[in-house]
């Protein structure tokens, strides 16, 4: 099983120190979220490690699915710049969210729909160039975004052949069993946290109420060899659940 740790936990960090801190708990794959202020990289900087990368496209003041066609496309144009940086370090994946519905366009889900798809395969195309893999991430519980059901998400990277980030958190604040939750085809990559369902909390692994024992044995049980990246908001909480899956999964 494949244990990743996101760079979210340790914003905002000084870069060099997250990567320092990283390297020395024994962080085999990082996963770096291109977001103010780590959004100029220094990639000879990160091929200076020896972990394994993913990278995050930006998550602040995007909308690939904006209806507003010059918001769209600096958004793709921002998803585009987080592949050159995941191409340059030797990355597999980029995750990407799939757009949002702004509050006066919350009448017209279809049309937005029809940008995430839009935006969606252009990117997907570019990470092809690239030699990449787009995955998509399922959405938490919150009125504004798109694709919080995963059969929508199925669909949608259905048609454009991409992999699904499978956040598991989101899905558990979405009312997401562990069996329903990996029953699609396409789930390339996985996003860990805790939560008691409310709120996408992103608590440490173990502290809450999700089923992280069903999770790693039906991973298993479909030979998952995706990378499960730990997606918590505090530096503490990143050894804390280290030990936690090391101990379901030992």
């Amino acid at each position: 099983m494949k244990i990743g740790v996101s760079t979210l936990a340790l914003f905002p960090m000084n870069f060099e120190e997250i990567l320092n801190y990283l390297e020395q708990i024994n962080v085999e794959y990082c996963e770096i979220i291109k977001e103010y202020p780590y959004e100029c990289v220094d990639y000879k900087l990160v091929n200076s490690y020896n972990f394994k990368t993913s990278v995050h496209a930006p998550l602040s003041d995007l909308n690939i699915a904006s209806l507003n066609e010059t918001i769209r496309k600096a958004s793709v144009r921002e998803v585009k710049e987080s592949m050159d940086l995941a191409s340059k370090i030797g990355s597999d994946v980029v995750v990407v969210h799939p757009g949002q519905m702004a509050f006066l366009t919350r009448k017209f889900k279809t049309q937005i729909m029809d940008m995430a798809l839009k935006s969606l395969y252009e990117c997907s195309k570019y990470a092809e160039e690239l030699g990449l893999k787009m995955s998509v991430e399922n959405m938490p519980d919150m009125e504004c975004m798109i694709c919080k059901d995963l059969d929508e998400l199925h669909e949608l990277t259905g048609k454009i052949d991409s992999s699904i980030t499978l956040d598991v958190g989101h899905a558990h604040n979405m009312g997401y069993s562990i069996h329903e939750m990996l029953k699609y085809d396409n789930i390339g990559h996985i996003h860990l946290s805790d939560n008691d369902g409310s709120f996408d909390n992103h608590d440490a692994i173990g502290s809450k109420n999700i089923d992280f024992k069903t999770l790693f044995n039906e991973l298993k049980g479909i030979n998952f060899d995706g990378v499960c990246v730990i997606e918590v908001k505090k530096r503490d909480e990143i050894l804390k659940s280290l030990d936690y899956i090391k101990n379901l999964i030992i």
